[in-house]
């Protein structure tokens, strides 16, 4: 029989917890749509009802390296968040603005 997680990590140093949580927000940090999309708990079906496009234009977005900020913004909000555009530099970071003005609602 298999072992719950939660008994093998109640098992675990408070060391292997705390850097085992840390690897794990690290993960949930950084990813790519398609799983952003899965860990909402959302189909590429139940996602192009929401946007009112086919199924596969969001199949092709998620594979794409390069698409609009305001495609990318309406697929974001679509799953409930909101986009934010920061330029990091090694003196710190810059939430860019000019962005929060275009308009809402561009098509996949």
């Amino acid at each position: 029989m298999a072992n719950k997680f939660s008994d093998l990590q109640a098992k675990m140093k408070p060391e292997a917890q705390a850097l085992a949580k840390a690897k794990a927000q690290a993960m949930l940090a950084e990813m790519p749509l398609n799983e952003l999309r899965q860990a909402r708990g959302l189909s590429q079906k139940m996602l192009a009802e929401v946007l009112h496009v086919q199924q596969p234009s969001i199949a092709k977005m998620e594979k794409r390296t390069d698409m609009y900020i305001s495609t990318l913004r309406s697929h974001i909000e679509a799953m409930g968040g909101e986009l934010e555009v920061v330029a990091r530099f090694p003196d710190g970071m810059v939430k860019i603005s000019n962005f929060s003005d275009l308009e809402k609602g561009v098509a996949v």
